[in-house]
């Protein structure tokens, strides 16, 4: 039977492994930031901001804390990346499709079959000398950028067929506003029209446009598919999230909390493409059962030719906009892609 000296001895062991184990949770964190964006808590973006803000706050002893505020709470795309530029916001994780009218460089995820469907080499891509330029050019824009983050692949609707290259002539698509995907659709005889998103489905359901380009979980969430005879699932258009940290406070961090929190981003980011992957499998699954889309997946020489018919005029359309700063991300691309055998 344990003496009494044992018990307190045994106890106060206990106790001091219990406080070690929970450090993390009862320290006072000495830096704390506001991580905003726009999708749902549901959402494969949000769920791997949970799990960097976990590694973060464990891995700095609970010196950093992220506070998350998903679904717009903090304000549209404009007011979250001004705020993040002028300090009221520290952190939003952005889509590229709406950083092109602060900083046109990264308008160049706009030109279609830009990264590869090889996953390995696509992070290469975003992580070596192309990826790195493109998020030290927001430096310039009063925005620190750390990582690259998959958001998914675009796919193609239409209440006309698309059987062939051929068969875009004469449609007409919807897009977002911007040059690069209105040359894409132009390369091949299409017409592209920027319409808002929020008027999509009527513009669909009216034939104000034929078709259009979204992310399988877009298209199924937004049930696009219900006025949508066609759907070639083509993964031509990389969807691709921005990590935007406010400069000032980046800066007042130590420079190993800098690294935990930018290599936390990069070590979580296969783990938000892969659940990205699983809600795209999902929705094509979702699709198929509504029964109301014919479904064919486009095969690698059919995106090779289309890659050749449409990436020139839309390259063309982002250097006319982007100017030396985006001649030289595409020259690092370029040298990107020989590298790596693309």
């Amino acid at each position: 039977m344990p003496s009494r000296r044992d018990f307190l001895v045994l106890t106060g062991a206990g106790l001091a492994a219990g406080t070690s184990r929970s450090w993390a949770q009862a320290a006072t964190p000495k830096y704390t930031a506001k991580i905003a964006h726009l999708e749902s808590p549901l959402q494969p973006r949000h769920r791997g901001l949970e799990k960097v803000s976990a590694l973060v706050k464990e891995r700095t002893k609970g010196e950093v804390e992220f506070k998350l505020f998903p679904a717009s709470q903090l304000g549209n795309a404009r007011q979250m990346i001004e705020g993040t530029q002028f300090g009221s916001i520290e952190c939003n994780v952005m889509p590229a499709a709406f950083l092109g009218g602060f900083n046109p460089i990264v308008s160049i995820f706009d030109i279609p079959f830009l990264l590869p469907d090889d996953p390995g080499k696509s992070n290469e891509l975003r992580t070596g000398a192309f990826g790195q330029y493109i998020l030290d050019t927001f430096s310039s824009r009063g925005l620190t950028a750390i990582a690259l983050w998959p958001n998914g692949r675009k796919s193609l609707t239409s209440n006309k067929p698309l059987n062939s290259i051929d068969a875009f002539k004469g449609q007409k698509f919807r897009v977002m506003d911007s040059r690069i995907l209105i040359e894409q659709f132009s390369a091949v005889g299409a017409n592209a029209i920027a319409i808002a998103f929020g008027e999509l489905y009527t513009a669909l359901q009216t034939g104000v446009v034929d078709g259009e380009e979204n992310p399988l979980d877009t298209i199924s969430t937004m049930k696009f598919h219900e006025v949508q005879k066609y759907l070639v699932v083509s993964n031509h258009g990389a969807m691709e999230d921005l990590v935007l940290f406010n400069p000032a406070w980046w800066q007042t961090l130590p420079a190993g909390h800098r690294k935990i929190i930018a290599d936390t981003f990069i070590e979580v980011r296969p783990e938000v493409e892969k659940m990205k992957n699983e809600a795209q499998d999902k929705a094509l699954e979702v699709i198929k059962a509504a029964g109301k889309t014919e479904i064919r997946t486009m095969d690698e020489v059919e995106r090779k030719a289309l890659r050749a018919a449409m990436a020139p005029k839309a390259q063309e359309a982002f250097l006319q906009r982007a100017g030396a700063e985006g001649k030289k991300a595409i020259d690092l691309y370029e040298g990107e892609r020989k590298r790596l055998g693309l």
